[in-house]
């Protein structure tokens, strides 16, 4: 169990570090299991809106800069074109 920044309470955490060094430390220690898939799914959809290459240490860099905005429930940017199915509304 972890105490986790993005849902402000203790839940299941990671098995392991989902990156190396310092930084997959930090997320083992304060990220939840749950969150760490929420974050995966948004990663998804930011690499592919944003047609990132990441191979580039731009690009890179960037997607760190949104998860760490996400974990700190910070404003990610926004994707265009996305909307999400429970804004949907019935006709």
């Amino acid at each position: 169990m972890v105490f986790c920044k993005k849902f402000q309470k203790e839940l299941e955490g990671l098995e392991r570090a989902p990156l190396p060094g310092k930084k997959g430390l930090e997320i083992l220690q304060s990220v939840s299991k749950q969150a760490w898939l929420e974050w995966q799914s948004l990663q998804t959809m930011i690499i592919n809106e944003k047609h990132l290459n990441l191979m580039e240490p731009a690009a890179r860099n960037y997607l760190m800069e949104q998860m760490d905005k996400f974990f700190n429930n910070e404003e990610t940017d926004h994707l265009q074109g996305y909307v999400n199915p429970d804004d949907i509304q019935e006709l």
